[in-house]
């Protein structure tokens, strides 16, 4: 049976999306259909509109959602119909070298479902990051679906899908920062903004947040940020170790993702402090650093895929936090908008007047 959902979609690089009717198959074995309650409109959402990502339009948008599960394939054990679940992109093998070491949060052979999605017209939609949630239903791999408390707030707990994770978990898995350490944030929306959320949780006794734009520095104290730092007005590696007795910060995450600004977290950070690249470069973007810089400095340059979770884990323990009012995860959510708004929200994105526009379906 093939279910008839409207859904966004980029038809090709550039072009304004559109909103058209979606066939969504039943869920074939180990995969999931889901009803889609909510859905973040994230940068990587844009990125695919533009071609940043890959050139296999057309493109069913959205990724962080959260919704209740209709349906089931043979062979899940994972969910159940009824559940309310926040969908992730990184499904994990099991079965890989990295799975088998106990470290999935790396696995090398992440699925999403088999069956494709597509146009009224037969077809094919690439659906974003392998979940296609601009839409009233999409079809998932089971395993990108993680249970958590049906009272949390869809608008809320699909962020978690993403950008929230993405930050929160840079500064609590990644890094990891630890009780007492100085962190300092390049970058301050979504992302950025997550992370000193997690860093404020683990216990950080400094938080210097690092941005252009002033609002999004507003946003940062608000999040928990305990020091501004304005670039358009003062270098950021000696703003940030003026502010840290002039050695530099335990842990520097970037979220940007850009040369510069990474240059700008390995040189803020103190000697065998840690850096963490979370923002996301651009497959054009090399970065030239002087190799006896490297060794010198010592410490760690990491990597956060993800935020480095593990869906299972994290995403409940988050909602449950929220829930008690140790994190406010809905503070992220700027506004409500319909499916036929997401253009809009793109050039919103654009002019930095938002943390995260969601889908309410």
């Amino acid at each position: 049976m093939l279910h008839q959902v409207r859904g966004v979609v980029a038809r090709e690089v550039g072009a304004p999306v559109e909103v058209l009717d979606v066939l969504v198959p039943d869920p074939g074995p180990g995969e999931a259909l889901v009803a889609v309650q909510a859905c973040g409109v994230c940068h990587t959402d844009l990125h695919y509109r533009e071609g940043g990502i890959g050139e296999d339009f057309p493109y069913l948008l959205g990724h962080e959602a959260a919704g209740v599960v209709e349906a089931v394939g043979e062979g899940v054990t994972e969910v159940a119909p009824g559940d309310f679940v926040v969908l992730n992109w990184r499904a994990v093998c099991g079965q890989c070298r990295a799975c088998r070491r106990g470290k999935a949060q790396y696995c090398f052979d992440t699925h999403n479902a088999r069956q494709p999605m597509t146009l009224a017209d037969g077809t094919p939609l690439s659906p974003a990051l392998g979940i296609g949630a601009f839409a009233e239903k999409t079809l998932v791999a089971a395993g990108q679906c993680t249970k958590v408390d049906a009272g949390a707030d869809p608008a809320v707990a699909g962020l978690l899908g993403c950008g929230v994770m993405a930050g929160i978990g840079a500064a609590v898995n990644t890094a990891p920062v630890r009780r007492g350490d100085t962190v300092a944030v390049i970058g301050c929306g979504g992302v950025g903004s997550a992370a000193i959320v997690g860093a404020e949780l683990a216990g950080a006794r400094r938080i210097i947040a690092v941005d252009l734009d002033t609002k999004k520095l507003d946003w940062a104290e608000a999040f928990g940020a305990t020091h501004l730092v304005n670039a358009r007005h003062a270098d950021p590696v000696e703003a940030v170790r003026e502010l840290t007795g002039g050695f530099g910060a335990d842990v520097v995450i970037d979220a940007v993702g850009r040369p510069e600004t990474f240059k700008q977290a390995f040189y803020a950070r103190d000697l065998a402090g840690t850096v963490v690249l979370v923002g996301v470069p651009t497959p054009e973007m090399t970065l030239d650093l002087p190799l006896i810089d490297v060794f010198a400095r010592g410490g760690a340059v990491k990597s956060s895929w993800y935020g480095d979770c593990l869906p299972g884990r994290d995403f409940p323990e988050l909602v449950e936090l929220s829930q008690q009012g140790r994190i406010d995860l809905g503070a992220f959510v700027t506004e409500r908008i319909a499916l036929d708004e997401v253009e809009k929200s793109f050039e919103k994105m654009h002019r930095g007047e938002v943390l995260r526009s969601v889908v309410v379906l």
